[in-house]
């Protein structure tokens, strides 16, 4: 049996990229509101580039899904579904704009022989609200991009693995969980924890994970929205000081 992502901390082999060729503004959630600038696409690639390097640098492969005019958002990888050991889970979203990456997504997974074992149909649910709490706990955010429907659709169908989904109720601001809550190892996340429910919070210490705290407003500069590559190692942006200290001191390398 092939194995594809047992957990969100372990060692990242492989990650599904597509660059920012067509990638604009658009004043779709608060984050985008926050700067209300242009893009720079030249900026854009450089640092889709540097990522790029930071993966392939840590022995990781880098598979990429065509740029495409008509899907501008794709590079937003992450969001079109979450994989777990047994393969992945089909999302759904919620802006028109991004409904192609269906498609094009599930074609690109099949091209890898990863296969689809459940879809979100009649809710929504995107990526960035997937997260591995241990190997069979997975939490889903609910904020802006997925709601109670698809959590149930998931739980429907994944529980035959053993999987034990949790719903996590969030401010709609916060867009994902990921963006306010990301675990960088086994036993360690950062977060703004006064937005969490109080039940997960409680769940989560329960379950052993330590919190590096950050204010709110770290949410709309992506202080959260960081990638555990596996053997203590995170990637985050260089903007984060503070975080990446206290990552640091708990025997993260950077």
């Amino acid at each position: 049996m092939n194995m594809f992502v047992k957990n969100g901390t372990g060692v990242l082999k492989r990650v599904l990229l597509s660059k920012p060729e067509y990638l604009k503004a658009a004043k779709i959630n608060e984050i985008a509101k926050k700067w209300d600038l242009d893009l720079n696409l030249k900026k854009m690639k450089i640092e889709h580039e540097l990522l790029v390097k930071a993966y392939e640098d840590n022995g990781v492969k880098v598979e990429y899904l065509e740029a495409d005019k008509n899907r501008p958002n794709s590079v937003f990888a992450r969001d079109f579904g979450g994989c777990v050991k047994e393969g992945y889970i089909l999302g759904r979203f919620k802006l028109p704009i991004r409904y192609k990456e269906h498609i094009d997504y599930e074609e690109k997974m099949k091209e890898l022989k990863i296969p689809v074992i459940a879809r979100v149909e009649k809710g929504i649910f995107e990526g960035g609200d997937f997260m591995f709490l241990n190997e069979k706990t997975i939490a889903v955010g609910m904020a802006d991009r997925s709601n109670e429907e698809g959590v149930e659709e998931i739980r429907k169908q994944i529980s035959q693995y053993g999987y034990e989904v949790i719903g996590v109720k969030l401010k709609k601001e916060y867009l994902h969980l990921d963006m306010c809550f990301n675990l960088v190892d086994h036993n360690i996340a950062v977060s703004y924890k006064e937005g969490l429910p109080e039940d997960f919070v409680k769940l989560i210490e329960e379950i052993g994970i330590d919190i590096v705290s950050v204010p709110e407003e770290s949410i709309f500069e992506h202080g959260c929205n960081l990638q555990a590559i596996g053997n203590h190692r995170v990637l985050s942006l260089k903007k984060n000081v503070k975080v990446n200290e206290e990552l640091k001191k708990g025997g993260c390398m950077l």
